[in-house]
C-alpha cells in the first residue's frame, strides 16, 4: 500500500507545477501593481530638461488633473506613443514629462524630431524620482489628480484604446471633483 503513495508523489508535484504555470499564463503582463496608487506624488525637485537654471518640482503637478509620462530618447517604445501624446496635448490634456536616465542633448534632439507634447520636462538623469514612483521601465504614464495624488498608472505604450478605456473615464471623474 505504501508503494502506491510513493508513486503518486511525482504525479502530485507535476499537477501542482501545471497549476502554477496555468495560473501564470492567465496573468496580464501590462497589469503591474503599484504601491504608489492613491498616495501623493513623492516630493522632488529636478532641473528642467536642457535648462539647469529652471527647476521642475512635484508642486508643478498640482492644481489640475495631469499626466506624468516617463520617457527617454533611447526608448524605442516611447516613439510609438509620441504621436498619440502630441494629439492629447493638442486636445488640451496637461502632460508633463520625466526624462529617465537620458542625456539632455539626445533627449532634446529626439524631441526636435518627434515633437514635444510636454508642458515641462524634468531631467531625472540618475533615475531617483522614477525609482520613488516605482517605475519598471519606459514608457510609463501616471494620472495625477488636482491635489497631487497618483490615481492611475499604465506601464507600456499609451494608445488610443488604452486612453479611452483606462484614462479618459478616470480623468473626467477627477475633473468633476473639487
Amino acid at each position: 500500500m505504501k508503494a502506491i503513495y510513493w508513486r503518486l508523489i511525482p504525479f502530485l508535484i507535476f499537477a501542482l507545477l501545471v497549476g502554477f504555470f496555468w495560473r501564470g499564463l492567465s496573468l496580464d503582463p501590462q497589469n503591474i501593481p503599484s504601491a504608489r496608487l492613491g498616495k501623493p506624488l513623492p516630493a522632488f525637485q529636478l532641473p528642467e530638461l536642457g535648462n539647469n537654471q529652471e527647476q521642475f518640482n512635484s508642486s508643478n503637478l498640482r492644481g489640475q488633473v495631469t499626466l506624468l509620462n516617463v520617457w527617454a530618447s533611447w526608448c524605442t517604445s516611447c516613439a510609438e506613443e509620441q504621436l498619440f501624446l502630441l494629439q492629447l496635448a493638442k486636445d488640451g490634456v496637461a502632460i508633463y514629462g520625466l526624462n529617465y536616465k537620458d542625456n539632455a542633448e539626445d533627449a532634446n534632439k529626439w524631441l526636435g524630431e518627434w515633437g514635444n507634447p510636454y508642458k515641462m520636462i524634468a531631467a531625472d538623469q540618475k533615475g531617483k524620482v522614477a525609482i520613488e514612483l516605482g517605475v519598471y521601465g519606459t514608457p510609463e504614464t501616471f494620472l495625477i489628480d488636482k491635489t497631487g495624488v497618483i490615481r492611475y498608472r499604465h506601464a507600456g505604450v499609451l494608445t488610443a484604446a488604452i486612453w479611452e478605456r483606462d484614462f479618459l473615464p478616470r480623468l473626467k471623474e477627477l475633473e468633476k471633483s473639487t
